[in-house]
């Protein structure tokens, strides 16, 4: 086993892969390449791994469709189970760094769509992508600020100038989901996060998008995407969710079965296309994917409609591990992106995968997390160096 207290920098073409993922479809694909580092992890990480994929695998057999349930369920699981390895492999949240310039050319891409789209009425609606939900182009501009805010040792100038586009971005797409992310993650960082000389602009951001917001709304400013993000409607959700618990009524212990819970959410299930509508999306049709996308709007209800109690009891014992893990790691990203995304996951779904890269990069978090806390253990666990050795410790790039 490599030396878990070295610090580890990929190979450029790593990071150029990385930078790729927001742009391109699936390249994250490549993470099944590492699914062998799970091997670097201790035995009671792995026992839990196994744990959480046989009760996704078991789940699927006590579904309607128990052979196509068990497909699907292997799929996602083994996708879920690379993007943990992945992280392993990355060992450390800085090497999550190149993401942030792939989601600049994002933020760019979606500010040129919407110009051309609606002109100079472009903050008359919300901010659109070709390929990005707008709710997921909120919450991959909150990762941006995140990143930028984190990001020990870069020049002040570029962060505070990618920070503002990505906070522009924000708050263009007006999406509540992602403020919420914003609030309770940056809040959680404050509080578990080991870096105190970060800490006092770690609220700044959500700090600045509330002020901007609560202006907007007091002084009436005709920014229609700011305007719904102190809205306290429910959007329908109370309906979505009565579906989806109605959904696992009908098979609680196994679910319906993964990717299948769309018919089953009435509320939001049509005769048309029920994928998210974007411009490539709707040109590539439905198809046998039709419905597929459609959640609940809170991840442990998906859950437990798609994967009934068995899957959940999985799940919960997994994100459990990985929050644990996070706290311990005390890194203000890891803290900021996995509380982040559970407040999120409250009223989306932001773990359910394959998506442009956000949910992947929730599991590549924990996998990262996961690393960090053994690490440190094994560093507190080594004998004290002797002789002259010691009078040079070890240094971190960071």
């Amino acid at each position: 086993m490599p030396d878990q207290s070295s610090s580890f920098t990929p190979p450029r073409p790593v990071a150029w892969l990385l930078a790729s993922v927001p742009i391109l479809l699936f390249p994250y694909a490549a993470a099944l390449l590492a699914l062998g580092h799970l091997r670097r992890l201790n035995a009671p990480v792995r026992n839990l791994l196994f744990f959480f994929a046989v009760t996704q695998l078991i789940a699927a057999l006590f579904t309607p469709r128990p052979l196509l349930s068990l497909g699907l369920a292997a799929f996602r699981t083994l996708v879920i189970l690379a993007m943990i390895a992945a992280g392993v492999y990355l060992q450390e949240s800085r090497n999550l760094r190149p993401l942030l310039w792939g989601q600049v050319v994002v933020f760019v891409t979606a500010w040129g769509y919407s110009v051309l789209e609606r002109g100079q009425h472009v903050l008359s609606g919300r901010l659109g992508h070709p390929y990005y939900y707008v709710v997921s182009l909120g919450l991959v501009a909150v990762i941006a600020i995140w990143l930028a805010l984190f990001w020990r040792g870069g020049a002040l100038w570029w962060r505070v100038l990618v920070g503002l586009l990505a906070l522009a971005t924000f708050l263009a797409a007006g999406s509540r989901g992602p403020l919420l992310a914003l609030i309770v993650g940056s809040a959680a960082a404050l509080l578990f996060a080991g870096r105190k000389g970060t800490r006092r602009w770690i609220l700044v951001p959500a700090g600045l998008a509330l002020a901007i917001a609560i202006a907007v709304n007091v002084f009436e400013l005709p920014i229609k995407p700011v305007t719904r993000l102190l809205n306290d409607q429910t959007s329908g959700r109370n309906f979505v969710w009565a579906d989806a618990y109605a959904a696992w009524q009908t098979s609680p212990l196994g679910g319906v079965g993964a990717y299948q819970g769309g018919p089953y959410i009435t509320y939001l299930f049509k005769d048309d296309c029920n994928l998210p509508s974007t411009p490539v999306i709707n040109a590539l049709g439905c198809g046998l994917f039709n419905g597929a996308w459609l959640t609940a709007h809170n991840a442990w209800l998906h859950w437990l409609m798609e994967t009934g109690v068995i899957g959940l009891t999985g799940l919960v014992a997994l994100y459990g591990y990985g929050l644990w893990a996070a706290v311990r790691s005390r890194d203000p990203l890891l803290i900021a992106l996995l509380f982040g995304f559970s407040a999120m996951n409250l009223v989306d779904v932001v773990i359910a995968l394959p998506s442009q890269h956000f949910s992947e990069l929730f599991w590549v978090v924990l996998g990262v997390s996961a690393w960090r806390v053994q690490a440190a253990a094994t560093r507190q666990t080594e004998p004290a160096v002797q002789g002259p050795a010691a009078a040079f410790p070890a240094t971190s790039a960071d």
